[in-house]
């Protein structure tokens, strides 16, 4: 009886952890087909202006090469997953949960803070903020906390982090 409870719990439960896992990168593209309108509050054009959606073109250069190899690193920074956890979103995804508009090269983009959109994406289900985060969406009530996961002395070009002057570049909330 035991294992039968088992199993019948295990059936019910394992497909929303399935799903849960299998959540894909849909790719800027998709997310400002809605979100780039002033009315949405422009986040196309506030990211687009940002250090962070050229991240990853950094890694492309000789200095960033240089640098990953005085740190040890054996590949090119573009490669390193070290470097890349902070330059872009999706690098260390299974390629088939890179949607076909998601590109690594846009950076840190709009998947890497608020998480894979496949399952929160639609129109319908970003209206309503509760279903969209039980769908995946990240939202932060101390964003600070997530930008210091890449913006810490771990960096080589660490400067003292200024929450208050880097926030006030990117802010991207809807207008009420």
């Amino acid at each position: 009886m035991f294992a039968r409870i088992i199993l019948t719990v295990a059936f019910l439960v394992t497909p929303f952890f399935f799903s849960f896992a299998q959540q894909s990168f849909v790719g800027v593209q998709t997310c400002t087909m809605c979100h780039k309108s002033e009315k949405q509050g422009k986040q196309l054009s506030i990211w687009e202006n940002s250090q962070h959606s050229k991240a990853y073109e950094t890694l492309l250069t000789e200095k960033a090469d240089k640098i990953a190899k005085e740190k040890g690193f054996e590949t090119k920074a573009a490669e390193t997953a070290e470097c890349l956890k902070c330059h872009t979103s999706g690098y260390n995804a299974d390629a088939s949960l890179l949607g076909k508009k998601f590109k690594i090269e846009q950076g840190v983009q709009c998947e890497t803070c608020h998480g894979p959109g496949s399952d929160y994406k639609s129109i319908k289900i970003m209206k309503d903020k509760e279903k969209a985060v039980a769908k995946g969406l990240i939202l932060y009530e101390k964003p600070e906390e997530l930008c210091v996961t890449c913006h810490n002395d771990e960096s080589p070009f660490y400067k003292k982090f200024n929450f208050e002057k880097s926030w006030a570049e990117i802010k991207h909330t809807i207008p009420k």
